[in-house]
């Protein structure tokens, strides 16, 4: 890795106003046992934003201990969560700790719950309300010391609304919910989230240090990403393995990245019969497009002119004739 400084917090890269408050929530209930369910697309960074509470908080010398409830089948996961006794089923050739006894003084995280059956639900519910539980197979009463932070990628209130998931407890999960945003929507991150994966995968791979042009960045700024930084990742990875070059270029890209040519273009359905004033339509609709590409970009001018394709210049003399200056931002949470 280089010695490059990246904005972000405890291993979190984000600059962007999103970003920021995500950081400062997480600041403030660091220090609390309060269960905390996370939120946010596949990709997103979910249990980035669990170690990070984690790290930050009084049981950071402690186990940290991930599970993820989708990727084991349902008739091990018990077992995983609370341990078995040696005999209590095929194969239990000796006595093992669950994740919850494990954890005793620190975190379990529970990625992807909404994937629990229903009757692995109902035994969460008891363990969070008391604390205690028996292993698979036991009779003993096992008292752990433990914080939750749950994560899905899914909608839980609409899984309880069609019956998926427990109400009591998507209340008892949903203390302090955290959202994870999207990758679309903190484009001034992309910039130098790229520029990471870069300097790891060059690293990591034992490739030269290179960079990336300005014209294959603007191809990763208008790409929506709809597998988010897990996505960017990946393609940087591929890119830094397959590049030949001292910087990556267009020619490094992926062809579905250089597919998405520009940003959405918005036409009236019929021109009105009184007709409309051609110049005044025209200029509000490009204001309209130079404050979305802002927004995307946290108004990083030579992002956000990157995406509109046009030069930093030119980008700052429509601005001023359309009066723009970014908002002011609030740090309320």
């Amino acid at each position: 890795m280089t010695s490059t400084n990246y904005d972000g917090f405890a291993g979190i890269i984000g600059g962007c106003d999103l970003m920021r408050r995500l950081f400062a929530l997480i600041s403030k209930v660091t220090d609390t046992d309060t269960t905390i369910l996370v939120q946010g697309e596949s990709g997103t960074g979910k249990e980035l934003i669990a170690r990070a509470l984690h790290s930050q908080g009084p049981r950071r010398d402690h186990p940290f201990v991930p599970i993820n409830c989708g990727a084991i089948p349902a008739e091990l996961l018990e077992s995983e969560l609370f341990g078995h006794e040696k005999g209590a089923f095929t194969h239990a050739i000796r006595t093992r700790q669950g994740r919850f006894e494990l954890a005793d003084s620190g975190t379990v995280f529970l990625d992807e719950i909404s994937e629990m059956s229903p009757m692995l639900q109902v035994k969460l519910l008891r363990v969070l309300q008391e604390r205690q539980f028996e292993r698979v197979g036991g009779t003993q009463t096992i008292v752990s010391d433990f914080r939750v932070i749950a994560a899905t990628n899914r909608n839980l209130e609409e899984e309880v609304r069609v019956g998926r998931f427990r109400e009591d407890l998507f209340y008892r999960i949903n203390v302090i919910p955290i959202q994870a945003p999207p990758l679309r929507e903190r484009g001034a991150d992309i910039v130098p989230l790229t520029r990471y994966f870069i300097d790891k995968f060059t690293s990591a791979k034992n490739r030269r240090a290179m960079g990336i042009n300005d014209e294959a960045m603007g191809h990763l700024l208008r790409y929506p990403w709809p597998g988010n930084v897990r996505e960017l990742e990946n393609i940087v990875e591929r890119m830094v393995i397959l590049a030949t070059g001292k910087e990556l270029t267009v020619a490094d890209l992926p062809e579905k990245i250089l597919q998405v040519k520009g940003m959405r273009r918005e036409v009236v359905d019929e021109i009105p019969a009184q007709g409309f004033a051609l110049n005044q339509a025209v200029a509000d609709y490009e204001k309209k497009l130079i404050v979305q590409a802002l927004n995307q970009t946290d108004w990083v001018k030579n992002q956000a002119a990157q995406l509109l394709g046009v030069n930093r210049t030119t980008l700052i003399e429509k601005m001023k004739r359309h009066q723009l200056v970014k908002p002011q931002v609030t740090m309320s949470e």
